[in-house]
């Protein structure tokens, strides 16, 4: 029995966390998660993903996620869609504005305004970036590859169309970070490739290229670290690789340290929230690896440990070949 040791207040981000680790409830949590996202950092054999779900553009995550990137704190990104429209949108200069979630939303409707919770952004505005995916469809047709290769290629193009701007997808495609999009239809980048293809652009986003894609990634490294911010399908597209490596013989040993940042509970029985311990069953944890599962707002979790990590100044390990 170890006794717990009451947090002190303190400037110290990095001290902070380490000291709640050593309380208890979900601050503990938070804590042990720095620890273990240390680790996968720490470890020359580890390659990182990190799922993405959830409105972290709009709600102001862009620069935390940024930043993530720069400092090699994680390898590889799996998102929603909408996710990466909305970077796409702020490299662009199209903003999201401070609201209210207390609004008349038949009056926001009237205006153009579209709602997401306490954040407000343009509907006309959306469209014209709608319109910009669509014309960028026409400078690559003929196109057929995975998601992955076409976000490379976004990224690509907004570095030189607006050099000036700043976005994820701009900063993975400068770091080689790939970006997975498994659902890329499920968002405004597909609506701008629909009315690409409606006029008779050759585009076409292979998704089961993704699968196999994101699979090989995990079959050829040494080990796996997952960090999951919310679940949805960009967590499941991270978890069964393990299970498509395990049918094509490659018995992995599952994801060797996992972290997710939730609001989902267990208790209904979907994958956001879903246990590690659950997901060990099916093989896609190892049974003995760090693990851990923070039930907390992800707009708090992702500044407070990224701050602790930049603030540790923990540097990536060299990699492995």
């Amino acid at each position: 029995m170890k006794p717990t040791q009451p947090v002190k207040p303190n400037r110290d981000v990095t001290a902070l966390l380490e000291s709640m680790s050593k309380t208890g409830f979900q601050g503990r949590k938070l804590g042990e998660s720095l620890g273990i996202w240390t680790g996968m950092v720490r470890d020359p054999d580890c390659t990182i993903f990190m799922g993405l779900s959830g409105a972290m553009i709009p709600a102001g995550m862009q620069n935390i996620l940024i930043e993530l990137v720069r400092h090699r704190y994680i390898d590889v990104l799996v998102s929603t869609g909408a996710n990466i429209f909305h970077d796409t949108c702020e490299h662009l200069g199209v903003r999201h504005y401070l609201g209210h979630h207390h609004a008349d939303d038949a009056a926001l409707l009237e205006k153009g305004i579209d709602r997401i919770y306490d954040v407000f952004a343009y509907e006309e505005e959306f469209r014209g970036i709608d319109a910009e995916i669509s014309k960028f469809a026409d400078e690559i047709a003929p196109f057929r590859g995975s998601s992955r290769e076409f976000i490379r290629l976004l990224g690509e193009w907004l570095r030189e169309r607006r050099p000036e701007g700043q976005s994820l997808v701009a900063t993975c495609a400068e770091y080689g970070v790939p970006i997975f999009i498994p659902a890329l239809g499920d968002s405004s980048i597909g609506i701008g490739l629909v009315m690409a293809r409606r006029r008779g652009v050759d585009v076409d986003i292979d998704q089961l290229a993704d699968t196999d894609e994101i699979t090989r990634m995990v079959e050829e490294s040494k080990k796996t670290g997952v960090i999951y911010v919310g679940g949805g399908v960009p967590k499941n597209f991270i978890q069964q690789t393990q299970v498509i490596a395990s049918i094509h013989e490659q018995h992995l040993g599952g994801h060797a340290y996992a972290i997710q940042y939730t609001t989902d509970a267990p208790h209904w029985g979907g994958l956001s929230g879903c246990t590690f311990e659950e997901a060990i069953s099916w093989g896609k944890e190892a049974p003995a690896c760090p693990r851990v599962q923070c039930f907390c707002d992800a707009t708090i979790a992702l500044p407070i440990v990224a701050s602790g990590l930049i603030g540790s100044g923990v540097e990536r390990a060299p990699r492995s070949p």
